[in-house]
């Protein structure tokens, strides 16, 4: 997670809202990602779909089966999807989202009966997380 804050950082660093992400297989960093959506001009440039394309092109495989996703900011609805289609086996995160989060803040599709299923494990390093996402906002306001 110390890497995903990192990353996180980067992002901010962007202007884009801070958040970091990892793909991790085997002990060994497969892809890493942060959002750029403004840098990208595509709206689906979260720091998890980054991190997802990356580890896919380093595998050579659209299937990341076994794989653990680190991310600074609970996933989205449309995060959710790609760890889904990715058939990353764990994500681990640090902030809630209450806003859009999908992993239990405002629905919990890791808990569906969709057809793959990753293991969730929140609040590490929330604290961290958390505070700069809230040290990015009040900066804008």
């Amino acid at each position: 997670m110390r890497r995903a804050l990192e990353l996180a950082r980067r992002a901010g660093d962007a202007g884009e809202v801070p958040v970091g992400a990892l793909v991790v297989q085997d002990e060994r960093i497969l892809g890493e990602g942060w959002n750029r959506p403004i840098a990208a001009a595509d709206a689906t440039s979260h720091a998890e779909t980054e991190a997802i394309r990356a580890a896919c092109r380093a595998a050579n495989n659209y299937r990341l089966a076994g794989a653990t996703l680190y991310v600074t900011l609970e996933p989205c609805l449309m995060c959710a999807g790609a760890i889904f289609h990715a058939r990353i086996a764990r994500v681990v995160y640090g902030a809630q989202d209450p806003k859009t989060g999908v992993a239990g803040s405002v629905l919990d599709l890791f808990a569906s009966p969709l057809n793959h299923h990753a293991s969730v494990q929140g609040g590490v390093l929330a604290e961290e997380c958390g505070a700069l996402l809230k040290e990015f906002f009040a900066a804008r306001r």
